[in-house]
């Protein structure tokens, strides 16, 4: 037969477990999110249509010799719909093009895609500044 001291014992440490797997836990996914966010954004001239910024401390060189970067635009207006928008691009120094491996409206939720076509820039302002800015950098 189990006492009533035994029994409150017993709850207290299932209580006190729990407590310490909640802390455990919320800590761990606050280091997550805090590796990811700390940026070194660069703005590019902007355009009529908002601003373009990367983030220097994103910059890695690809393997095939490319650089891929984080960056972000803002709109010129924003509303509920639309937000700043991430991208993860592939750029190409040599022949002055990129590619978005990955697109959101949440960095921490990537869907990475290494089979984007290349794209010119098609005289876009900010991709161009972009480019630039990112290959002077790395050259």
């Amino acid at each position: 037969m189990i006492d009533s001291k035994d029994k409150v014992n017993s709850i207290f440490f299932r209580n006190i477990i729990c407590l310490v797997l909640s802390i455990i836990f919320s800590f761990c996914t606050s280091i997550k999110k805090s590796d990811a966010l700390p940026h070194e954004w660069v703005g590019v001239p902007k355009s009529e249509y908002g601003e373009q910024l990367w983030d220097r401390k994103s910059i890695k060189r690809n393997k095939d010799g490319s650089v891929r970067v984080l960056s972000k635009f803002i709109p010129k207006t924003k509303s509920e719909i639309i937000k700043d928008i991430f991208y993860t691009m592939d750029i190409n120094c040599f022949e002055k093009s990129f590619r978005d491996v990955d697109v959101s409206v949440d960095e921490l939720n990537s869907n990475f895609n290494d089979f984007a076509d290349w794209q010119d820039p098609n005289g876009d302002e900010l991709i161009l500044g972009l480019i630039g800015q990112v290959c002077r950098l790395e050259n």
